[in-house]
C-alpha cells in the first residue's frame, strides 16, 4: 500500500517537477520572488478582505431588497451576481429596485478599480521582466549549461566553437557590462563572476562547466580568475572548473584553487610556433584538429562496453573501421594515455580521445562525466 502511495504521488507530482525545470519557467519564478520581496502585503491583504466584506454585504443586501430573491437560492444566486458583477461580467437585469441599482453600480465601480489595480501590476511585471532580462539582470534557469566568466578574445572564439560543436550545449555568459557581448544564441547574466549571488543567477550550481577568462593580459586579472574558481568550487565543487590563465607562473595558485583544467594560452602559442617553425604544417594541422566546422574535430568519447579488455592494436582498428575516427589516446581517470605499453588493455570506464569528421554512433563525454570519472 506504501509503495502505491509513493507511486501515485510520484505520477501526480511529476508534472509540475518537469515544469519547474523548463528555463522560462524558472526565469519568470526568479522575477516573481525577487518582486514579492518588495510586495506589500498588507495593502493586498487589506484589499481581499474589503472585497470579500463587500461582495457579503452586498449578497445580503441585495437579497433583502428584491422580494422575489428572498430565499437559500435567492441568496446563492445573489453571492453570484455580486462576485461577478466586481470582475465585469455580471447580469445588469439581476435587480430591479431602487437600492438593488445602486448596489449593482458601487459593485461596478469598485470592480473597475480592482481590475485595473491587478492589470497594471501584472503589466508592471511583464514590463519589469522584459527590462531585467534584456540588462542581464535575471537569471539563466539552464541546467547542465556552460558558464563562460569574464570576456575577451578567447570567450568570444570558444562561444564560436561551442555553438558549431555537436555537443548542443547551452551557454550563459556572466560579466559585467551593459550589453552582451556574445550576441544571440547565449544568454547573458550582468555580474561580477567572484560573486555568489551573481554565480547563482548564471545557474553555476546547476551548470555542467565553467570556463574563466580574465579580462584582460594583467597579473591582476589571473587574481580574479583564481577568485572566481574559488567562489564556484565553494558554491559548486562538482563543476567542472577550465581557466585560462595569463602568467605561467600562476598556474600553481590556480590548481591550489582546485581548477580542474589550466590553459596557459601563451605558453600554447610559443610551443605551437616552435614545433611549426620544426615541422611545417604542425600549426594548421592542429588547428584544423581542434576547431569546429567542416574537416576533422577532437573528441573525448564513451566507449561500447563490448570493446573493454581489446588492445590497443584492436581499439584503433575498430574505431577506425566501425566509425572513421582515428584513436590518438586513452584516458583512465584524470591521466590520458598517449602511448599506452604493448600490454595495455582497455578496462571499463576507459574513453577515448579522437579525431573524426562526425561521431556518429559514438556519445561524446559531457563536462560533468568526465569530472565524474577524473575525480
Amino acid at each position: 500500500m506504501r509503495r502505491a502511495r509513493a507511486w501515485l504521488f510520484g505520477v501526480l507530482t511529476a508534472p509540475r517537477r518537469a515544469l519547474r525545470h523548463i528555463p522560462v519557467i524558472r526565469r519568470v519564478g526568479f522575477h516573481a520572488q525577487r518582486l514579492s520581496e518588495g510586495l506589500d502585503l498588507h495593502f493586498f491583504r487589506t484589499l481581499v478582505i474589503s472585497l470579500t466584506g463587500i461582495v457579503v454585504v452586498a449578497t445580503v443586501a441585495v437579497t433583502a431588497l428584491e422580494p422575489e430573491k428572498r430565499s437559500l437560492s435567492g441568496l446563492v444566486d445573489s453571492a453570484y451576481w455580486a462576485v461577478t458583477t466586481v470582475i465585469g461580467s455580471g447580469d445588469a437585469s439581476y435587480v430591479t429596485s431602487g437600492g438593488g441599482y445602486i448596489i449593482g453600480w458601487l459593485l461596478a465601480f469598485f470592480g473597475v478599480a480592482i481590475v485595473a489595480a491587478l492589470t497594471a501590476a501584472i503589466v508592471g511585471f511583464v514590463i519589469e521582466f522584459l527590462l531585467k532580462e534584456g540588462q542581464g539582470m535575471g537569471a539563466s534557469g539552464y541546467r547542465d549549461h556552460i558558464v563562460v566568466c569574464g570576456w575577451n578574445g578567447t570567450a568570444r572564439e570558444l562561444i564560436e566553437e561551442l555553438k558549431s560543436d555537436e555537443f548542443d550545449a547551452k551557454v550563459v555568459v556572466l560579466h559585467d557590462t551593459e550589453r552582451s557581448p556574445a550576441g544571440p544564441g547565449c544568454y547573458f547574466v550582468r555580474g561580477d563572476a567572484t560573486s555568489a549571488d551573481d554565480l547563482e543567477r548564471a545557474g553555476v550550481p546547476e551548470a555542467a562547466a565553467a570556463i574563466i577568462c580574465p579580462s584582460d593580459s594583467s597579473n591582476e586579472a589571473d587574481m580574479r580568475s583564481i577568485l572566481t574558481v574559488l567562489a564556484i568550487e565553494t558554491m559548486a565543487p562538482q563543476v567542472r572548473t577550465v581557466v585560462e590563465v595569463n602568467n605561467p607562473k600562476h598556474v600553481e595558485h590556480v590548481r591550489r584553487a582546485k581548477a580542474d583544467e589550466i590553459l596557459v594560452t601563451s605558453r600554447l602559442a610559443s610551443r605551437l610556433l616552435a614545433r611549426t617553425a620544426l615541422y611545417p604544417g604542425i600549426a594548421a594541422l592542429v588547428t584544423d584538429i581542434v576547431s569546429g566546422g567542416e574537416g576533422s574535430e577532437l573528441y573525448r568519447v564513451r566507449l561500447p562496453d563490448d570493446y573493454v579488455d581489446l588492445t590497443l592494436d584492436d581499439l584503433a582498428t575498430r574505431l577506425r573501421g566501425e566509425h572513421n575516427a582515428t584513436l590518438l589516446a586513452v584516458a583512465r581517470g584524470d591521466h590520458t594515455l598517449v602511448n599506452p605499453p604493448t600490454d595495455f588493455r582497455l578496462a571499463r570506464g576507459d574513453t577515448a580521445v579522437v579525431v573524426a569528421e562526425t561521431l556518429g554512433d559514438l556519445h561524446p563525454m559531457r563536462p560533468d562525466e568526465a569530472l565524474d570519472l577524473d575525480g
